[in-house]
């Protein structure tokens, strides 16, 4: 079939299609090896579901049921806006937007979804042994249709009770401080761990009946078991087909994780799978990034099956050959430098598939493990995704977004030169070095910053990136062509943190989101503390305007410096200041005057992806003869059969 990027869209989504380059290239073995991992990592669907929101699983049932099996007129304007709104919930891997984290207002009514309802067989309902369809239809029309009750999965607002406020599904019955001080305790009674754990990483906390409260693990004979036993399943298979006997071993270990819930057995995975370098295949699954937590402390289930892209890989392997140069280079305290930089591992990687909170919405870059402890000793695995960077790529050129808010033709045709090529950089930069950088001084608790904690860490690694990508270092490197080419990373950063990431928030509310956040303060601040970034108006719109580059490389360093000291301090009230005065607040004409623009170029803010199938082909001994990718398969049918074939929690 002829392949297209660009597929469906809906609402503030649009969908688009990866490429496996090079798959048909590798070996049967490799081939059969990358469709395990693939099936262990779609049966996570579930448990991210839940982690979003206790009531997910609940409605997403009920939604598909009426979607496949009520018999009601689909030529309606209540059946296509309750169309969209299950492909938002597909999308969002629960009720509440993937990003803004508010929760959908649906554009059908109560009536529309309770005469659905009743019209599916009754047997087809999640229904209890003691429950009729009133009860049922009391919680869901509460939770769809109720904007007051649980209204963010994700909220940050300064002063608030973090927990008590957020929708996910990481904490139950438990107040913020109760949590903070549960995992206090933890830390505190084991202090002198030299290899400390994730406290808190996968489980839920409960406040029981008699108050008492405690952890539910999420393991194969625990919480989330019913998924966890099939990626299990999966992962064995796969740990048969390894590229090695170490990769095996790390395959084996991660097994046991699972089936123990031991966060030391975790860290023991961590390590081993950074000193897995030869296989030309890995993969990210379990419970990981803790964005989705407001305390920052539990992880989303993620998965990722990759494989190398040979050529790219020799810019991300230049960039970690010269690691220590980078760090001790760096305009930050000689303090907060690590003197010996260890184990950084860098490659361009072509998805396989992606699944759970990276699914159908997915990172371009990622930089693993996250405890600061292995990342200090052991090093780091980091990883730029270049067949989703280079659909989004695609999808983005001659859409005139970029015609619409730079600023003149000069910048343009320096954008237009420089700028994929300085995006996929920055974002090496960000994912190999930045995220590695720096380090804590002794005592500091990597949890001290709490809820600001994802925004310092992502503006450290960013502005880590900005800093590098103007030194005459890379031109020397051969990672950049010339001394110009920063320059269009610098004008789309700042325009973006400036201006036009706003046209994803909605009229009225503020920028919680980490990176969001990370991109608004960095691009304030160096508007505050300088002259050499302006906003400007031409012929009534507001423009970024960059008058001296090496100034705000300048900027970019100071602010890199005192970044770093917070985080390695664990400055908590510093870094409260500097989140809350520069990350979080919107100026309401400068947001309606963008939306305004954006809104004439009828485009979709936000973009993800629908998997490739992978297809066994067998041949006449009944043994797999071959992996075959099949593009064609339309969102709706994917999400659907993902639902039927990795349903395992509901």
């Amino acid at each position: 079939m002829d392949f297209h990027y660009q597929d469906e869209r809906f609402a503030d989504l649009q969908l688009l299609r990866y490429r496996l380059n090079g798959f048909e290239k590798l070996s049967l073995r490799q081939k059969r090896f990358i469709y395990c991992l693939a099936k262990a990592t779609l049966f996570g669907r579930d448990i991210t579901f839940d982690q979003n929101g206790k009531y997910n699983l609940l409605v997403r049932r009920l939604l598909e049921l009426v979607y496949t099996d009520a018999p009601v007129s689909r030529d309606t304007d209540e059946f296509r806006a309750f169309e969209v709104y299950l492909k938002r919930v597909w999308f969002s891997n629960g009720i509440y937007h993937h990003y803004g984290s508010e929760k959908f207002k649906p554009d059908f009514s109560p009536e529309f979804l309770r005469e659905a309802l009743l019209k599916v067989d009754a047997r087809r309902l999640p229904l209890g042994e003691s429950e009729c369809f009133e009860d049922l239809w009391q919680v869901v029309s509460r939770v769809v249709f109720d904007e007051s009750f649980e209204p963010k999965r994700v909220n940050k607002a300064d002063g608030e009770d973090l927990i008590l406020t957020s929708a996910c599904h990481f904490y139950e019955g438990v107040t913020q401080q109760e949590a903070e001080d549960f995992y206090a305790r933890m830390k505190e009674a084991n202090a002198d761990s030299m290899a400390p754990q994730s406290y808190g990483l996968n489980s839920t906390l409960v406040k029981r009946e008699d108050g008492r409260i405690e952890e539910r693990v999420w393991r194969a004979d625990g919480l989330y078991g019913g998924a966890i036993r099939h990626i299990v399943f999966w992962l064995r298979k796969a740990a048969e087909l390894a590229g090695n006997e170490h990769q095996k071993a790390v395959i084996l270990l991660l097994i046991k994780y699972y089936e123990s819930g031991d966060l030391d057995i975790f860290n023991e995975y961590c390590i081993e799978w950074l000193r897995e370098h030869d296989s030309p295949i890995d993969f990210i699954n379990g419970f990981i990034e803790v964005y989705g937590d407001p305390l920052g402390l539990k992880g989303t289930w993620e998965g990722l099956v990759e494989y190398i892209d040979e050529e790219a890989t020799h810019r991300t392997q230049t960039i970690s050959r010269h690691a220590q140069w980078f760090e001790d280079h760096s305009p930050v305290d000689s303090r907060f430098r690590k003197p010996v930089v260890k184990g950084v591992s860098a490659n361009v990687i072509c998805a396989a598939m992606l699944g759970g909170e990276e699914y159908p919405s997915t990172a371009i870059g990622i930089n693993l493990p996250n405890a600061d402890w292995i990342r200090a000793q052991y090093g780091s695995k980091s990883i730029t995704i270049s067949n989703i960077t280079d659909a989004y790529n695609k999808a983005s050129h001659g859409n005139g977004f970029r015609e619409e808010f730079v600023i003149d033709e000069p910048t343009l045709r320096l954008i237009d030169k420089y700028g994929d090529v300085c995006d996929d950089l920055h974002t090496d930069l960000h994912e190999c070095l930045g995220h590695g950088s720096g380090q804590l001084l002794p005592g500091v608790d990597p949890d001290a910053l709490k809820a600001y904690g994802n925004t310092i860490e992502e503006a450290r690694a960013d502005l880590f990136g900005l800093y590098y990508i103007a030194d005459p270092k890379l031109v020397e490197l051969g990672l950049t062509p010339d001394g110009e080419a920063y320059k269009s990373q610098y004008y789309t950063y700042m325009m973006n943190g400036l201006m036009t990431q706003l046209i994803r928030i909605t009229p009225g509310h503020q920028i919680e989101e980490a990176h969001m956040r990370n991109r608004a303060l960095i691009a304030h601040w160096c508007y505050e503390h300088g002259d050499a970034l302006r906003l400007v108006k031409r012929d009534g719109k507001t423009y970024v305007e960059i008058t001296d580059y090496e100034q705000l490389r300048m900027l970019i360093a100071r602010l890199l410096a005192e970044v770093q000291r917070i985080k390695s301090e664990g400055d908590l009230e510093a870094a409260r200041q500097l989140v809350e005065r520069y990350a979080v607040k919107v100026d309401p004409l400068l947001h309606q005057e963008v939306l305004s623009r954006y809104q004439k170029l009828n485009l979709a803010p936000y973009k993800g992806f629908i998997n490739p199938m992978l297809l066994p082909v067998y041949g006449s001994d009944g043994e797999v003869a071959d992996i075959q990718v099949y593009y064609g398969e339309s969102y709706a049918h994917q999400m659907l059969r993902y639902s039927q074939e990795y349903g395992t929690l509901i």
